[in-house]
């Protein structure tokens, strides 16, 4: 019931703000003309391929949707949305003045009161600056979704043994593969990831979308990534199939994400789910701790369990964890857990959208999450929290790069 609410909103916001925002094309086209009637299809083919696409996810389920209906949806939408409040900004400045106009000869004229006929000119302009984010978000797509950024950070651990000083660790989170729809660029930086020869890759959550089959394309070229002592992986809150299926287990949850398991099996990685490693180099050896996803305030799926994680590797001197939500950092790390000094984490993506400067660094995201992007530190316990592989939503990115993070230990 609660489903078919929440569609049935959904649909009818829809059409309230397509409804608002055609006002503006109405009023600068001639509805009559061929011109005006080209425009008139086009412009409403797009709310109704959005309807019909809600109509069949509400009744055959996510996961039968063909992936290419889900993607150009979820374009289509974002797109259109961005645009229409950029045309409905202008249309509802010029209805406060139509309001106000028409009170006012109400009050004060002669009693006979009309509404101002809508001006061609602000419609042009609410037209036109429709076009401008549309233009930035279409290059943030075309130039930004696989324009792959290294980032290089040395981090300095106190306690760290000698052995694991200078070691070179790849950190990859949020690949979402469901949403890639193009396998070269992937193989050109798995290849690159290589070239570097590192000593360890960890993986912080959101492989896929939803579906396990996501991967069926990027299995081969992300098996090819490879690190001397080993890749290591968790969970994110998209792996568990929660999206698609709904939070309740079901036949065919369960098959999805038993099939995503594998997915990590044939990749070589090695899935730590409240787990801990010990790794060793010659003798010495740090703790690496790998919780499920943990999600401060219910926004999303918590299955982490870090004090689980954390039985039997209190004695290490060095402990780095990987837990794919930074709030988990303050949440529960900082106050409970102190001696783990280095926390892994991604999930923010930075938004896909900001600035980031030498003199400025700024996101939506930070107005949600403390640590969205790069290097976070309290006393003695740090975070690096990754801007994502991939993209999810929006398939591109303005300002805040696709990353990969090349971490030195020191």
């Amino acid at each position: 019931m609660k489903s078919i609410l929440f569609f049935a909103s959904f649909v009818v916001f829809i059409a309230t703000v397509d409804f608002y925002a055609y006002q503006a094309i109405k009023t600068f086209f001639d509805q009559n003309s061929k011109t005006g009637n080209i425009i008139k299809i086009f412009y409403w083919s797009i709310p109704l391929f959005l309807i019909l696409t809600i109509i069949f996810i509400s009744t055959q389920g996510y996961q039968n949707t063909p992936l290419w209906v889900k993607r150009t949806a979820g374009g289509l939408f974002f797109f259109g949305l961005l645009a229409k409040f950029f045309i409905i900004f202008w249309l509802f400045g010029e209805d406060i003045y139509r309001v106000s106009t028409f009170l006012f000869q109400k009050v004060f004229g002669n009693g006979e009161a009309t509404f101002a006929d809508r001006r061609k000119f602000i419609s042009r302009m609410s037209l036109i600056s429709a076009l401008a984010p549309i233009g930035i978000l279409t290059y943030g797509v075309v130039k930004n979704a696989y324009n792959y950024k290294f980032y290089n950070q040395k981090i300095k651990i106190p306690n760290l043994p000698e052995n694991f000083k200078g070691k070179k660790i790849i950190q990859l989170s949020d690949i979402h593969a469901g949403t890639f729809n193009k396998t070269a660029p992937i193989e050109k930086v798995v290849a690159e990831i290589n070239k570097l020869q590192p000593d360890y890759i960890f993986f912080t959550g959101d492989l896929v979308n939803d579906l396990a089959t996501e991967m069926d394309d990027y299995l081969p070229i992300f098996k090819k990534l490879e690190a001397k002592y080993g890749i290591y992986s968790i969970l994110g809150n998209h792996d568990y199939g929660d999206y698609a299926f709904g939070p309740h287990d079901s036949p065919e949850k369960t098959a999805n994400f038993n099939a995503f398991l594998q997915v990590h099996k044939k990749l070589g990685w090695d899935l730590m789910r409240n787990e801990n490693r010990r790794l060793e180099i010659d003798g010495q050896s740090i703790g690496l701790i790998g919780v499920e996803n943990y999600s401060e305030g219910g926004r999303f799926v918590s299955y982490g369990d870090l004090a689980k994680a954390y039985k039997g590797i209190e004695n290490e001197a060095t402990k780095i964890l990987l837990s794919h939500d930074p709030s988990h950092w303050d949440a529960v790390i900082n106050k409970n857990f102190k001696d783990i000094d280095l926390t892994l984490s991604g999930h923010t993506h930075g938004f896909q959208f900001g600035v980031e400067t030498k003199w400025l660094k700024w996101s939506p995201s930070q107005y949600t999450y403390k640590q969205w992007a790069g290097l976070y530190q309290k006393e003695k316990q740090q975070i690096y929290v990754n801007r994502g592989f991939g993209n999810l939503g929006y398939p591109g990115r303005i300002g805040i790069l696709p990353e990969v993070t090349v971490i030195e230990l020191a």
